[in-house]
């Protein structure tokens, strides 16, 4: 199957096209499920408000616009409906609570923020010092041992902004891919930066160090296109091009997730 969970909406203020324009670009690009996982909405018991993310007030909206393109389209291609969430423990009570009273089909783990993003920046961009990687590991690892994220999306994003992949970085990868190994998470060949990193020359994710790392620690993959525009959904060639990576490195791979049980 060509499947997707890695899709977004412009209620996260960084993404562009209607939630229905992504359907059509998934049933285009041949895709037999698709999932959408906007980026999580979380209730700050501060004043903080986040420019990447919905609120909790539009939460609802989310839900109801994909419940019904589900319906609309359910002889054309199956949609579930999930979120792209942190780990943020003062707040998980409260994900928890959301996931069950909308019936989320489930949630993906973007470690984007060490615990909250009200005031730990975004590891994406500031991931430069053996501090920045230690807390990366460990807030990555608290998330996956929690069991309720389907799969770590990006796990490598630390390479968008770390200048090189050095012993620290082979450590740290070591030690999230043994846990993710031991606690049979997969882990996302994230192919959103692929065409950044083809169009500058530069090596951000999927990154082959860490991805050799995770196969020689038997870890399991999915593919992820992380879509932000429709048009990541219709191009197939860096789809191709991960899977046949994903085969040169001997890694399993797998094209569905499990969903929550209601």
């Amino acid at each position: 199957m060509k499947t997707n969970y890695h899709t977004h909406t412009t209620r996260c203020h960084h993404a562009t096209g209607s939630d229905e324009d992504y359907v059509l670009s998934a049933i285009k690009g041949g895709y037999q499920e698709l999932g959408f996982s906007d980026h999580s909405p979380w209730k700050y018991r501060t004043d903080y408000v986040s420019d990447i993310r919905m609120t909790p007030e539009e939460f609802p909206e989310y839900v109801q616009s994909i419940r019904e393109l589900q319906k609309k389209y359910k002889d054309k291609i199956e949609i579930k409906l999930g979120l792209e969430c942190e780990y943020f423990p003062e707040y998980m009570h409260w994900l928890k609570e959301l996931i069950g009273e909308y019936q989320l089909d489930y949630i993906i783990f973007g470690n984007h923020h060490f615990h909250t993003d009200e005031k730990f920046p975004y590891f994406g961009h500031n991931t430069t010092t053996q501090d920045m990687l230690d807390l990366y590991e460990e807030s990555s690892i608290e998330g996956m041992e929690t069991g309720l994220y389907a799969y770590l999306a990006h796990p490598d994003l630390f390479m968008r902004s770390y200048p090189e992949f050095d012993r620290h970085c082979k450590l740290l990868t070591r030690h999230i891919c043994r846990t993710a190994a031991r606690l049979n998470i997969p882990l996302e060949y994230n192919i959103g930066m692929m065409d950044y990193n083809q169009a500058f020359g530069e090596l951000t994710y999927p990154h082959p160090d860490f991805w050799h790392i995770a196969a020689n620690e038997g870890c399991t993959a999915i593919i992820g296109v992380d879509a932000h525009d429709t048009k990541s959904l219709e191009y197939s060639g860096y789809y191709n091009q991960a899977y046949e990576n994903l085969k040169q490195l001997k890694i399993k791979t797998i094209d569905r997730i499990g969903f929550f049980n209601y």
